[in-house]
């Protein structure tokens, strides 16, 4: 049985003692490592490939690039109640970008707070802009939010003037029914399309890893968890490319391997 929808409910039922395997799409935090300390539950991170977040819109929209000063303006807590993207424009300013947002209705969809996709997302693009803002490391409330990436991607075919943000898997998945749009992590820098050459090199601002987090004592009361894992990462490659995610590098995925067998 798989449980969801996202990476931050997986580790309450993970650090509850519930699930043997958690996947995530972030590291755990420290509150939830806390909370797996204080539980009892001890656990071996594996990292089993790389993705990255797409940011996308219709296409029937012109939007090429975007810069995490513009994804703050349009996304950010400061842009709760902007109606258009022209609306971000003074605070994108205020950061440094010269980017011409069109003057047209703003049709945000993206992730919900439970999800993994959500947390990284305002962890790269967000939190150091809103920090040195004095704003909280969040999103605007006013957005479609849903932890079914299918659903948002169906809310940016929908309309032309949309903005969300998926994995990379998902986006691609969709195929010419939305525009990957271009990021750039500095205001007016190198804008850089999402590939899997670029997720893999780093060279995309909103790459991330990908884990699974193993229960080391069901690992040793089950034969069938530890044997799971050891069919995981056999043939681990293959599964991440069939997925639509990045494989590691072979250093990278031979360190995975001996973390898990010397746990």
């Amino acid at each position: 049985t798989v449980d969801g929808p996202g990476t931050g409910d997986g580790f309450e039922l993970f650090c509850s003692g519930e699930t043997d395997i958690s996947d995530a799409s972030r590291p755990i935090d420290e509150e939830e490592a806390t909370t797996c300390e204080e539980n009892g539950i001890e656990y071996v991170e594996i990292q089993v490939a790389y993705d990255g977040m797409a940011v996308m819109t219709n296409p029937n929209n012109d939007v090429e690039c975007l810069s995490f000063a513009d994804l703050y303006a349009l996304v950010g807590p400061e842009a709760e109640g902007f109606e258009t993207w022209a609306d971000g424009t003074d605070i994108a300013s205020e950061l440094g970008s010269s980017t011409e947002l069109p003057d047209a209705e703003l049709v945000l969809t993206g992730p919900g707070t439970e999800s993994g996709t959500y947390d990284s997302f305002v962890e790269i693009a967000l939190e150091g802009i809103a920090e040195e803002r004095g704003q909280e490391p969040t999103t605007r409330t006013d957005y479609s939010a849903n932890a079914d990436d299918n659903v948002i991607i169906s809310n940016i075919e929908s309309s032309d003037t949309s903005l969300g943000w998926v994995g990379f898997a998902y986006a691609e998945e969709a195929g010419d029914g939305v525009t990957e749009i271009a990021v750039s992590a500095e205001p007016d820098g190198d804008c850089v399309e999402p590939s899997a050459e670029s997720i893999s090199d780093g060279s995309y601002p909103l790459a991330r890893p990908l884990f699974i987090y193993v229960n080391t004592a069901k690992a040793e009361e089950n034969p069938a968890v530890a044997a799971f894992v050891d069919f995981y990462l056999a043939d681990l490659d293959s599964y991440v490319e069939e997925a639509g995610y990045v494989v590691m590098p072979d250093d990278e995925v031979e360190a995975q391997v001996s973390a898990w067998e010397g746990r």
